[in-house]
């Protein structure tokens, strides 16, 4: 085939793409992996039956809200890169920073205020070996879809893309595995809970370098 005639084709299949259809499709693929997140923590975990009460406990807002903001950022940055030529740019890295880096501090804080004695259960808990998995485990939804969303898309720069996805996945994840964690110490929150969002992310890479490639 000769390059005017590949033209006149290529040409020929041009098709208009509506406006802000990253954004739509990714908010559809939150749509719908998010409720099976939630019937995995009810189903299989259990929803805290306290949660009236410790919803009255400032580290449950922290626990609930630092994932939150990460996944709203992951989102603005996963749409961006699902566009060709877009870079997920500096405010998304900030936003997706900042509230890991607002955990550190309080854990740091906490960690030092606290007696020697008490440090080891501010930072392992009572779940600290599932805690991880089971962020993984409740973001898989998310991340599935996010990922089959992004496939009709053009991300350029997959492995980034897969990555975004991943840390969309991760926060909404942990928030979801909040209504059922019985944890509230800050330095737990600030090594397992960013553990279990860094799984699904490393994931979302590993998986986009090679399947989002077009």
């Amino acid at each position: 085939m000769k390059t005017d005639q590949l033209l006149d084709l290529l040409a020929a299949d041009t098709r208009v793409v509506p406006p802000n259809a990253a954004t739509r499709r990714l908010a559809l693929a939150v749509l719908v992996g998010l409720p099976l997140s939630l019937a995995i923590v009810a189903l299989d975990y259990g929803i805290r039956g306290d949660l009236a009460q410790v919803a009255q406990v400032p580290m449950f807002w922290v626990k609930l809200l630092f994932p939150l903001l990460l996944a709203v950022a992951a989102f603005v940055g996963t749409q961006r890169l699902a566009r060709p030529g877009v870079k997920a740019g500096r405010p998304v890295a900030l936003g997706v920073a900042l509230p890991v880096l607002a955990v550190w501090v309080l854990a740091l804080v906490a960690w030092w205020l606290a007696p020697a004695a008490e440090r080891p259960a501010l930072l392992w808990g009572q779940t600290w070996r599932s805690c991880a998995f089971s962020i993984g485990l409740i973001a898989l939804p998310v991340l599935v879809s996010a990922m089959l969303a992004l496939k009709t898309l053009a991300p350029t720069r997959p492995a980034w893309a897969g990555a975004a996805a991943g840390a969309l996945a991760g926060g909404a994840g942990a928030a979801v595995y909040a209504l059922h964690c019985p944890e509230l110490t800050a330095p737990f929150l600030a090594v397992w809970y960013v553990l279990g969002m860094a799984l699904p992310t490393a994931v979302g890479a590993a998986i986009g370098v090679r399947w989002l490639r077009w």
